[in-house]
């Protein structure tokens, strides 16, 4: 193999650092990428700055390469800089590059700066070796009775990177706190479990997206990807993402016992840099119920991970997967798997494109203590059944076949219910959407919602037999005397009918947290949580929205 090295200098002087490193198929640096064929030339580009004689090295190492000693040196590499420069490491093999996991550590005067990982892998119907297969003796991919390949998934912790991504979710999304935000982009992780692109993540990452960008081993450009199946309970995704040829993981086949080491990689606070966290599973099986999810089977562990680690694998030393990332209490030290025995039976089938356990929301249970709990929708995907029934983001589903929904604060119920029918069977839904004051009601894969009562037609029904009976008096009851009231703060003020005296101006709190100022008038303030008869008003605010 060869180590041809280009120089361009910039001039200037400055501390010795390496500021950015980049592998590409190309000497520009166009084509940015962590995986290789073994007969392609690729490029390690490095841009270093330092004052006169600043010395950079690369050293490459072979980690788990085929028929090669594991972490063998295949060479070092030093040049002196002066100023600011772009090096250039035309990486062009001799003879095919063995299959496997490499690296190269990057130091500048001695002190180790950066590591960059990057995979060599077969080309598709190829075994791990570079040697020439008999295609009538290898499956064909896309063989329905092929099993999945494990011969070439990465075995190593370095390599774990390569086969885990960072997804951003665009679209627009309701939430119960900010209101709807439109063009909004969240970002999440995954992994990568076949070579030809199909990955895992969460439900909660993806459903109701209007378009995925997904960028992968920490590459610069982001790739496209589509959804292929989606579980609202089991908080699973399958998506597919363009191009082939992938690093990819396969599953740990030992038992899963406290005490194992695990490390949780992803992508975590938005942030594009890679992160490895290790840890022990501290429970082999945990609670797995959730205001997002119902699962059944759950690793608890105390590798740290944090919003944006979501989707991302939970892995051993030698890179095989344990669970799947989906929750965490940072304050405790608690995180949150989803087990190998609940998530590979799921991946199955949202592989073959079918949604399972599904509705096709993006939820979270709500509970306000106070009478009102059910299903916050904060997006809905694109042709499901709820889709198909009327579902918005901003609704609340608040029973299923008659059943009041999280009571509890979670989807415990929810999920239960789907889990006790058929994908196809017609399920009674009620929804409560406060974008129209109104309560609506329907059939999942049947009738669309339909209005079946209206706050502001019942408000005024009221309002109107009140003045036409009251001949134009001025009694105590009339909606024509008018009081006014204020929340506990005195922020929050507005006028409402005297006979409206339960007045409640307590904090606006869901789910135990207080999230903003709120006032509540009703002639009966129980009355008007509990039933659909009563008038009343519930009015609140955030300082943030």
């Amino acid at each position: 193999m060869m180590f041809l090295l280009f120089l361009v200098a910039c001039g200037g002087e400055s501390a010795p650092t390496i500021s950015q490193v980049a592998l590409a198929k190309d000497e520009s640096g166009s084509r940015n990428t962590t995986v290789f064929a073994p007969t392609d030339t690729f490029y390690l580009i490095v841009e270093a700055s330092g004052p006169e004689n600043t010395r950079v090295k690369a050293t490459w190492t072979a980690v788990n390469a085929e028929n090669v000693d594991p972490n063998y040196l295949i060479d070092e590499v030093e040049q002196s800089i002066s100023g600011s420069n772009t090096i250039t490491f035309d990486l062009a093999g001799d003879n095919p590059w063995p299959v496997g996991d490499y690296k190269v550590d990057l130091s500048i005067n001695g002190e180790p700066s950066q590591s960059v990982t990057f995979r060599v892998q077969a080309p598709m119907g190829q075994s791990g070796d570079t040697t020439a297969t008999n295609s009538s003796d290898t499956p064909a991919a896309d063989s329905p009775e092929a099993a999945p390949a494990t011969d070439g998934a990465i075995s190593s912790l370095e390599a774990v990177k390569s086969a885990t991504i960072q997804i951003e979710a665009q679209g627009t999304f309701v939430d119960p706190e900010v209101g709807t935000m439109y063009n909004a982009a969240g970002r999440g992780s995954g992994f990568i479990i076949d070579p030809s692109g199909i990955a895992v993540t969460n439900n909660h990452v993806v459903t109701g997206a209007a378009l995925l960008k997904v960028w992968v081993g920490g590459e610069s450009e982001p790739r496209n990807a589509r959804i292929l199946g989606v579980s609202e309970c089991a908080d699973l995704a399958v998506i597919d993402i363009d191009g082939d040829n992938y690093p990819y993981m396969a599953w740990y086949d030992g038992a899963v016992d406290v005490g194992l080491d695990v490390y949780a990689a992803g992508f975590p606070l938005g942030n594009p840099e890679f992160t490895l966290t290790r840890g022990i599973v501290s429970k082999a099986r945990a609670g797995g119920e959730t205001g997002w999810a119902s699962v059944d089977d759950v690793i608890e562990h105390d590798a740290t991970i944090n919003p944006g680690n979501s989707g991302g694998p939970l892995v051993t030393a030698d890179g095989r997967l344990v669970a799947v990332n989906y929750a965490g209490l940072s304050e405790t030290n608690q995180y949150f798997a989803i087990a190998q025995s609940q998530a590979l039976p799921v991946i199955e089938k949202l592989q073959q494109g079918e949604d399972y356990l599904s509705i096709g929301v993006n939820g979270t249970a709500v509970n306000d203590g106070q009478g009102l709990s059910g299903i916050w929708v904060s997006s809905v995907k694109s042709g499901s059944p709820a889709d198909e029934a009327g579902v918005n983001g901003g609704d609340i589903i608040t029973s299923l076949e008659d059943l009041i929904l999280a009571t509890d604060g979670s989807m415990a119920d929810y999920c239960d219910i789907l889990r006790s029918h058929d994908a196809a069977d017609k399920l009674s839904i009620e929804v409560l959407r406060f974008s129209s004051q109104e309560v609506l009601e329907g059939q999942l894969n049947g009738r669309e919602l339909e209005q079946t009562f209206s706050f502001a037609q019942t408000l005024e029904e009221e309002a109107n037999n009140t003045n036409s009976g009251s001949s134009g008096s001025t009694s105590g009851t009339a909606y024509g005397e008018y009081m006014t009231i204020s929340d506990d703060s005195g922020a929050l003020t507005l006028d409402v009918p005297t006979s409206w005296g339960d007045v409640d101006g307590s904090a606006w709190e869901l789910e135990g947290q207080t999230i903003g100022l709120s006032v509540l008038a009703a002639p009966n303030v129980n009355d008007f949580y509990n039933s659909w008869n009563t008038p009343g008003v519930f009015f609140w605010g955030n300082r943030s929205i």
